[in-house]
């Protein structure tokens, strides 16, 4: 691209203390819009002196900010829910042009971050402990939950919004002050809700933004001030912000790949397994943490399965992220649509009969997008890389075993235990299923079980690195610290404790 249709594109900003500020660095990141396949905007990636300001930004707005009373910090979180609620098609707009996902989808992903903001304006009923009056003579006991400090998250792509109010929300509602690092690929939204959050009336530096990769991630972690790190990254990431943070003495949660597994018993509803299959292994073109990539057909049901699916994997309708009545629309990138190629030719090589095949798919109109058809495989076997590792795409395998004790053992043996569903009619079978699978999310006859605002959302196993999950009340207690008080009074008593 020539340097005058660079000097075209949108140029980015950091959000430090309370305003957008300039990339001093003199580095940038394209992001591109996925449907047409061009250079859309270019991002500032900071440098140490930026991340510092952001970090003494927060630092210095944190006193004032951790004292101010639970049902004032609530009131301004009602504030910023009216906001997102009134921007919200602007703020889904920015996703989709960012990221590629469908206007419908960014618009949902926007409904489940204000809800986030919704369950976090109950934080004074949240931070209620517990009293214990007269716990032995003339002395009475309770327990406070006090904010950490400065607090960081660093977050992913796919979700531009929704991941990133896991974080903020809950910090700054518990009275900590927050630097976000979001995706380098998906950065617009997180701009406008800073933005947002300012007009709400948050003071300056409770909430500030700074763009990079994985140099302002170890300025994060190695920052003195900084005092918990919450992310969202593939394992490897996951395990190295956890491992790193963990040396530095921050609190960290550090949230991992998935292998999302669907189980299909013979005596399921096939019609609402199909599309459940269809919307949570194809939806948002794969990219998502709580995509379904392997159906699990038990005993005689995989042929009846697969027939059924081909067809509908095959009508799938692609395009612009923009455009209504669509299925899904183009990948992030480039690079990542021949990663997943890549999967799907591992695949054939490995001996998994592909029935669908989406490589080579074109969208008219948008023949320079990153668009990728979706794909089918049948017969995979656990041994192989489709289904060992996550391809965070629009590719579905289908695994057969003979019972559902085998299809549990097939699940519990994976590394990663993120999510995982089952569909069945029988009710005893669902209660052995959700006891005895090792996953930290489980459906029964529900996809992709994301939990509600007011649950908390997390996996196990290489999928979760941490001791809490995500928003939620597990939020409350992972940003704050636990202090026990004990009282008695001399004056009231004739002896020593």
């Amino acid at each position: 691209m020539s340097e005058a249709n660079r000097s075209a594109v949108r140029e980015l900003s950091h959000f430090i203390d309370g305003r957008r500020v300039a990339g001093t660095s003199g580095q940038f990141a394209d992001v591109f819009d996925p449907a047409q396949g061009r250079l859309s905007a270019r991002v500032p990636v900071a440098n140490g002196d930026e991340v510092a300001a952001a970090v003494a930004a927060a630092k210095a707005a944190f006193p004032a900010w951790s004292e101010t009373a639970p049902l004032k910090r609530a009131r301004l979180m009602f504030k910023f829910k009216e906001l997102l609620e009134k921007h919200s098609d602007e703020i889904a707009e920015l996703i989709t042009r960012d990221h590629g996902k469908l206007f419908e989808d960014s618009k949902g992903e926007v409904v489940r971050g204000i809800e986030i903001v919704e369950f976090a304006c109950g934080i004074p009923d949240l931070l209620k402990t517990d009293f214990t009056d007269q716990i032995s003579a003339g002395m009475d006991a309770w327990n406070l939950r006090q904010p950490l400090g400065v607090a960081a998250g660093v977050t992913p792509f796919n979700f531009p919004v929704v991941v990133p109010c896991w974080m903020f929300v809950m910090a700054a509602a518990t009275g900590n002050t927050f630097i976000l690092k979001p995706s380098e690929r998906t950065p617009s939204a997180s701009i406008r809700l800073a933005e947002l959050f300012i007009e709400a009336g948050f003071p300056k530096g409770v909430f500030n933004v700074v763009h990079g990769s994985k140099a302002v991630v170890d300025a994060l972690m190695a920052h003195p001030d900084v005092m918990a790190i919450s992310a969202v990254a593939s394992t490897p990431v996951a395990e190295y912000i956890y491992t790193e943070s963990a040396r530095h003495g921050k609190r960290v949660q550090a949230l991992g790949s998935a292998k999302n597994h669907l189980v299909v018993t013979p005596d399921a509803n096939l019609d609402q397994t199909i599309d459940a299959l269809i919307n949570s292994s194809y939806g948002s073109a794969g990219e998502r943490c709580m995509a379904t990539s392997v159906a699990v057909a038990v005993g005689n049901i995989g042929d009846e399965l697969v027939e059924r699916l081909v067809p509908r994997v095959r009508s799938l309708r692609i395009g612009s992220g923009m455009e209504p009545d669509l299925d899904m629309g183009p990948l992030i990138s480039a690079t990542h649509r021949n990663k997943v190629v890549g999967y799907i030719e591992a695949g054939v090589a490995a001996g998994a009969r592909l029935l669908v095949d989406g490589r080579g798919h074109s969208v008219a109109g948008h023949e320079e997008g990153f668009f990728l058809g979706g794909s089918l495989f049948d017969d995979v076997k656990p041994e192989m890389s489709i289904y060992r590792e996550e391809i965070f795409g629009p590719v579905l395998s289908v695994v057969r075993v003979p019972d559902l004790a085998s299809a549990i053992a097939l699940v519990n043996a994976h590394e990663l235990g993120n999510c995982v569903s089952l569909y069945t009619s029988d009710g005893n079978a669902a209660r052995m299923f959700s006891r005895q699978i090792k996953v930290g999310m489980v459906g029964i006859n529900v996809p992709s079980p994301v939990p509600s605002a007011w649950h908390s959302f997390g996996g196990w196993k290489r999928s979760m690195f941490g001791d809490h999950h995500a928003y939620g009340e597990e939020a409350v207690r992972f940003y704050t610290h636990y202090k026990s008080v004990m009282q008695r009074w001399p004056d009231n008593i004739g002896k020593a404790a």
